[in-house]
C-alpha cells in the first residue's frame, strides 16, 4: 500500500513545502493538496517548489475540476511540471465543490467531466484533442505521462470513473462503503472493456494518531476530524437531491447521517472546528476516518488493503500534523510494508 499526504495550500507556502518534505522522509510517496483558488493559494505554483525540494514524491490536486481552468492550460501546466521534474504528477479531478461554489458557479456536469478527463490526458501526453471543437496539440511535449484519477461517490460518477479514469479517489474510509464503491468502479471498467485491476484505488480520509484509546483522547481526535463528515456531506446532499433519500441507488449507510444538516459555510471548509459540521455524529467520524492509537490505524489499513485499496492518503488538517506524519513514518507505513 502506498501512502499520500493531503494538505490545504494555506499561506505560508513554505510550510506546505516543509510538510511535504517531511512526508517524503517518512515514506510517503504522494503529496496532494486541495485546489480551490479563492479559499487557498494556487496549488500548481506550490507544486513546483514541492517537486524541486523532493526526490521521488508524486504530486497533484485532490481534486481539480474542469471549470476553473481551460483544459489546455491544465494539461500544459501538468506537462511543464513533468518536463521539469520527470513525470511526477497525478491529475486528481472531480466535478468541483468549493472551487466552483465559492465562485458562484455550479459543479460541472458528469458529461463535461468525462470529456475533460480524455482531453486533459491526451494533451498532457502529447496527443491531439478537440478543445471547444478545435483540434489542439501541445507540440513541445515529449514522453508525456499523466495519470488521471477521478473522485466520485454516486452511481453515475462511479461508473464514469470506471469507464474513463486511471484511478479512483474515494474520500472516506468506511469499510462497507469502500467495498461497495470499489466494486461499482471495477464493474463499470469491466463492462467498458477495460482491465478493472488496472485502476488505482486511493482512499483519502483524516487520520489522527492518539497516545491511547482513552475516552478523552478519542473525543479530542473526533473533534479535530469532524469537519470531514461535513465536507463529505456536501456531496451526499447532492446525491440525495438527485436520487432521493432511500432510492436504492446510494446506500443508506452513506445518506442517513445528513438528515440534520442545515447549510454549509465554505469559509471553514476542511478545517477543524468547522461550525457547519455539528450535525456529524461520532459514529460517522469513526467510520469515515482513522482515529486512535497506532494499532487501530494498522488494523483498519489492512482491512482497506484487503478490499483492494492501493493508496491511503492522509488528510492532515488538524492540530497534530507533524506528529501524524512522524507516527505514520515510524510505525504505520512500515507495518503495512511487511
Amino acid at each position: 500500500m502506498d501512502f499520500g499526504l493531503v494538505l490545504q495550500t494555506d499561506p505560508p507556502a513554505s510550510q506546505v513545502v516543509s510538510l511535504m518534505k517531511r512526508a517524503e522522509r517518512n515514506g510517503f510517496r504522494y503529496g496532494w493538496t486541495f485546489d480551490s483558488a479563492v479559499l487557498w493559494q494556487e496549488p500548481f505554483v506550490i507544486y513546483s517548489q514541492i517537486l524541486a525540494n523532493t526526490q521521488k514524491l508524486h504530486v497533484g490536486p485532490m481534486v481539480t475540476n474542469p471549470g476553473t481552468r481551460t483544459w489546455e492550460v491544465t494539461a500544459s501546466t501538468f506537462a511543464t511540471l513533468n518536463d521539469m521534474y520527470g513525470n511526477r504528477t497525478v491529475c486528481g479531478i472531480g466535478r468541483g465543490d468549493s472551487a466552483m461554489r465559492v465562485a458562484g458557479r455550479k459543479p460541472n456536469t458528469l458529461a463535461r467531466l468525462g470529456e475533460a478527463i480524455d482531453v486533459i490526458r491526451d494533451l498532457a501526453e502529447g496527443r491531439e484533442a478537440s478543445v471547444d471543437g478545435n483540434p489542439v496539440r501541445i507540440p513541445w511535449i515529449r514522453n508525456g505521462r499523466l495519470p488521471v484519477w477521478m473522485a466520485a461517490y454516486g452511481p453515475k460518477a462511479l461508473a464514469l470513473a470506471g469507464q474513463k479514469a486511471d484511478g479512483f479517489i474515494l474520500q472516506l474510509a468506511d469499510l462497507f462503503l469502500t467495498e461497495w464503491m470499489v466494486k461499482s468502479v471495477r464493474d463499470a471498467a469491466r463492462e467498458a472493456g477495460r482491465d478493472p485491476d488496472a485502476l488505482t484505488i486511493c482512499v483519502a480520509a483524516p487520520a489522527y494518531v492518539t497516545a491511547d484509546d482513552s475516552p478523552e483522547a478519542l473525543a479530542h481526535a473526533r473533534d479535530q476530524c469532524r469537519w470531514f463528515g461535513g465536507m463529505v456531506g456536501n456531496h451526499v446532499a447532492d446525491l440525495v437531491s438527485r436520487y432521493g433519500e432511500h432510492s436504492g441507488m446510494v446506500p443508506d449507510e452513506l445518506t442517513a447521517y445528513i438528515k440534520d444538516r442545515h447549510g454549509y459555510d465554505y469559509s471553514h471548509h476542511g478545517r477543524a472546528g468547522n461550525p457547519s459540521t455539528d450535525f456529524v455524529p461520532d459514529a460517522i467520524v469513526d467510520r469515515f476516518c482513522l482515529l486512535g492509537p497506532v494499532e487501530a490505524h494498522i488494523e483498519k489499513l489492512r482491512a482497506l488493503r484487503d478490499l483492494g485499496v492501493d493508496q491511503f492518503a492522509v488528510y492532515d488538517m488538524h492540530d497534530a500534523r507533524e506528529a501524524t506524519i512522524d507516527a505514520y513514518g515510524a510505525q504505520i507505513i512500515p507495518a503495512l510494508a511487511e
